[in-house]
């Protein structure tokens, strides 16, 4: 599902689109592959986009086809199989499209978190420094491949940390992704190599927080776009 209308003016006033089954497409990046330099190489960003992202897209598409050939057929012999295909690359592709916006280049991201993030934050966590420090050390300890990821958590009324080992598995129903951070290798290796402490650390400096506010305040109305603008 994406959006349209999310301007600084138009939040609330949004088209949905619907995604036609098996036609889900890989979404282009708000900034170019150098933009993110020196926190992101150019390479690191352009192989993580278009290829591994685009692996996601697709393994997603092909499931949803097999599943839909399956119902044709009323053989749902591998139905356990696919359905554990879309969890894992649906989830793939929805956090990783929501990771591009949660960064941005200098100039085009608020460099600090806007009115309505900032006072859940200090609501829920007491201060900025103590959700940076669970965020940050949330991503570091991840074992294995993984996320970290801001929530809306619409059950509750408030925000909420979750750290995600292998992202079809260890999430909270109804939690709305608001800022992600990917924390597979393939996100920092070849800048950081086996350093994550340091990618984390450093991806601070190229958060979106102008994104998150946006997500924050469609989320508390139930909405999740992928692609903002």
């Amino acid at each position: 599902m994406d959006f349209k209308g999310l301007g600084e003016e138009g939040i609330g006033e949004m088209e949905y689109l619907t995604v036609p089954l098996g036609q889900h497409r890989l979404p282009k990046l708000p900034y170019s592959y150098n933009a993110l330099e020196p926190v992101i190489s150019t390479r690191v960003l352009e192989i993580h986009h278009s290829q591994h992202h685009k692996a996601y897209v697709e393994g997603l598409n092909k499931a949803e086809l097999k599943l839909a050939e399956a119902r044709q057929k009323r053989d749902y012999s591998l139905v356990k199989h696919w359905e554990r295909e879309i969890a894992f690359h649906g989830s793939g592709h929805i956090l990783h499209s929501i990771y591009w916006t949660s960064m941005a280049p200098a100039g085009r991201r608020w460099e600090t978190p806007g009115a309505q993030t900032h006072k859940l934050i200090i609501d829920y966590f007491g201060s900025l420094i103590a959700f940076q420090e669970q965020f940050s050390e949330g991503a570091i300890s991840v074992e294995g491949s993984g996320w970290t990821s801001l929530v809306w958590q619409p059950g509750w009324g408030r925000l909420e940390i979750l750290t995600i080992e292998k992202h079809q598995d260890f999430y909270q129903a109804g939690s709305i992704p608001l800022l992600v951070i990917d924390v597979w290798e393939h996100a920092y290796y070849l800048d950081y190599l086996s350093k994550r402490k340091d990618y984390v650390r450093s991806w601070w400096q190229i958060v979106n927080w102008a994104a998150v506010e946006k997500r924050l305040t469609l989320a508390m109305s139930g909405q999740m776009p992928l692609v903002i603008n």
